[in-house]
């Protein structure tokens, strides 16, 4: 049985989370198609960080894979066709059909149709919204046993900003990731910063800022797979329930600079 396209919530309050490239699932004909297996499929998703976003009243969690469909690239470079869409990875067992193509597009499609009329809701009733757009990445890609990327070129948490108007959100961005440095995550403080690992140019937070400039704020947040194994997959269930405790204390930070400015 196909897999739901996402789930939502909708709750009270001027901040919304996503985590949209949690999904593995896939429809009948890709996963025929598909030459990936699950394992390598999962390696370049990102795990759990639905879990991490639940505890923000409105929320939305993708369950379709990135590989079906990647919901934070544009249309056209939507679905991996080329293995230089996809790290070098070989996605399809022959190349797929204009058709397997063109569901998957109708996917994004209605995927921000229903985003862009969930963000509109929130926008008549508040005067500014934060979006906080969750994901994660890996650091361990020369293999399970060699050595991480370095820490300097891999935060534990990565801030995108590439699409924001960085000056005119700067008053509620930087004590926001002043709060995210500060955060007891266990006994320890996590290394914040701003667009090293990745600048936060997904189709997601460009879209908010196009449609609603002065208005929404959306935040790229991107964990460093340190919460888990990112070859098997399996998650560090103590690293998660803090990810989850970090996620809602930001997004209640958001939530007290929004009410004071």
């Amino acid at each position: 049985m196909n897999s739901p396209w996402w789930t939502v919530q909708r709750g009270d309050g001027p901040v919304i989370a996503t985590a949209i490239h949690d999904g593995h699932g896939l429809r009948a004909d890709v996963a025929e198609a598909m030459a990936l297996s699950p394992p390598d499929r999962l390696r370049e998703e990102d795990p759990h960080t639905g879990q991490a976003i639940v505890d923000v009243p409105t929320h939305v969690i993708v369950r379709r894979s990135r590989f079906e469909v990647d919901l934070n690239r544009s249309a056209a470079e939507a679905v991996y066709v080329t293995p230089g869409q996809s790290w070098g990875l070989q996605v399809w067992s022959t190349p797929p059909a204009h058709t397997l193509i063109a569901q998957s597009l109708r996917i994004h499609s209605s995927f921000y149709r229903m985003v862009g009329e969930l963000l509109t809701q929130v926008a008549e009733d508040h005067d500014r919204f934060v979006l906080l757009d969750v994901h994660s990445y890996n650091h361990r890609r020369s293999g399970p046993d060699a050595d991480p990327a370095p820490p300097e070129a891999a935060p534990d948490v990565n801030i995108g900003t590439f699409s924001m108007p960085r000056k005119q959100w700067a008053w509620l961005l930087d004590p926001l990731i002043a709060r995210m440095r500060a955060f007891d995550f266990g006994g320890r403080r996590l290394d914040v910063r701003e667009n090293v690992a990745f600048q936060g140019k997904g189709e997601l937070t460009r879209f908010v800022h196009d449609r609603f400039p002065g208005q929404g704020c959306a935040i790229a947040i991107e964990f460093k797979k340190f919460y888990m194994d990112e070859w098997t997959g399996e998650p560090i269930p103590s690293e998660l329930d803090l990810m989850r405790a970090f996620i809602a204390d930001v997004g209640s930070t958001a939530l007290r600079l929004l009410d004071e400015a």
